[in-house]
Formats: C-alpha cells, structure tokens, sequence
C-alpha cells in the first residue's frame, strides 16, 4: 500500500468532509471513501447503538443492512461489539468466515449466508462521545490485511471528529431555530397581551412546565394559533 498517496488521499478528505453541511452527507462520504480506499473493502456503513437498538446510516450497500439487522436480532457481532465502547476495544476482525470460529458464533454462521467473506469494525469515538462503530464488509475471505485494518483505523479516528463536528453543527443549528420560534411567540404575546418580554417568556414557560410539553412545541404553537390552547 502506497501510504504516501493514502495520507495525501485522507488529507483531501479531511477538507472535503468538513465542507459537507449536513451530518448525513458527512456519513455518505465517509463510508463511500471507506469502499474507495481500504484495500478489500466492498461495502461500508455505520451502526449506531441505542440502548439495545441498532441503527444503520450511510450503507453502500445492502448487506450492510442486512448484517446490522442480523446483529440486531442476535445482540451480538462485530459491528455491535464495536459500537459498545463498554468492552474497551476499538477494532474487531474476522478474516475468514469459512475457517475461523469467533467469539460470535451465532452471527458468523448466518453472515455465510449473506455473502460475507471477512469484515472489520472501528468504534467511531473522540474524547467525550461515543458515536457508534464504522464496519466494512468483503466478499472474500481473506481480503483484509494488516494495511487494511491500519486504513481502516485512520479513516475511522478521521470521520470520527468530521461526524462530531456535523453533528455540533446541525445542533447548533437546531438551537438557533428554537430561539427564533421562542422570539416570534414572545412578540406575538407581548402584542396581544401588552406584555413585557420577560413576562411572555414566563408565560412560555410555566405553560411548558404545567402541560409538560417542550418550550419549543409550545412556542410553535402560539406561532400558528396566535395563542396558548
């Protein structure tokens, strides 16, 4: 593996990944780079875990979708070990299907059926969150080397802090809009009611508190009606 033109390549990355503007766009372009640049990889895609819930974003492909469903029924499998950062590892690899016996025996079996020859997963991680695992898939036993997994690895340290920072920003975003909604519905009381601005947001929020709705909903909907119902 040319690892000069891998770091310039990851490089190129790095600045396309941070233009992106949307956390899903971030996941698509990570996964698709996963497939051009890790020697054996045919198909990418990122597994988050919710409580004990799987979900798959940004698959290439759909045994990418199928393993995670088949992890998911079996509360076990790389992808889902990856993505429990409670185990302490960062990195799973099988090999071979056909020959080894993992520690997941239940799924190993049935991801023979699916087309699966060797897989890989890296925990998706930065120093105070962890975001899920980034799990590649081959057709082929054996396809995965060590230079595989040291790229497979990178990418993952890489798209980690490019997925963390989408995610701050369409937060960010989604704040922004909350404090406009909250303003129109402060303007919309403080017109119909000749209140204070203190006063309406008071009105906001002890009529969240008492109906145990979210400020926001409750501003959105002084925004339609052109009051509290």
């Amino acid at each position: 593996m040319d690892w000069r033109l891998f770091a310039r390549e990851m490089a190129s990355m790095a600045r396309d990944l941070l233009a992106q503007d949307s956390a899903g766009t971030t996941l698509e372009h990570i996964t698709r780079a996963a497939t051009q640049h890790v020697t054996g990889c045919d198909a990418a895609g990122i597994l988050l875990l919710h409580g004990k819930r799987v979900e798959t974003l940004a698959p290439t492909h759909d045994l990418v979708v199928e393993s995670d469903r088949l992890q998911d029924r079996l509360t076990e499998g790389p992808c889902f070990d990856a993505a429990r950062t409670s185990t302490g590892e960062r990195v799973f690899r099988i090999s071979d299907f056909t020959t080894e016996q993992p520690r997941w025996p239940a799924y190993a079996a049935r991801a023979r059926d699916l087309g699966v020859g060797s897989m890989m997963g890296f925990l998706l991680y930065t120093d105070d969150e962890d975001l899920g695992a980034l799990n590649l898939y081959s057709h082929r036993a054996g396809s995965f080397t060590d230079d595989s997994e040291t790229a497979g690895w990178l990418l993952a340290s890489h798209a980690a802090v490019a997925f963390s920072s989408a995610r701050s920003h369409a937060q960010m975003e989604q704040a922004m809009a909350t404090r406009h909604v909250i303003g129109e519905a402060m303007g919309i009381l403080m017109g119909s009611h000749r209140l204070t601005e203190e006063q309406a947001f008071d009105v906001l929020r002890r009529y969240s508190q008492e109906k145990n709705i979210k400020l926001r909903e409750v501003a959105r909907r002084v925004c339609e009606e052109g009051r509290l119902t």
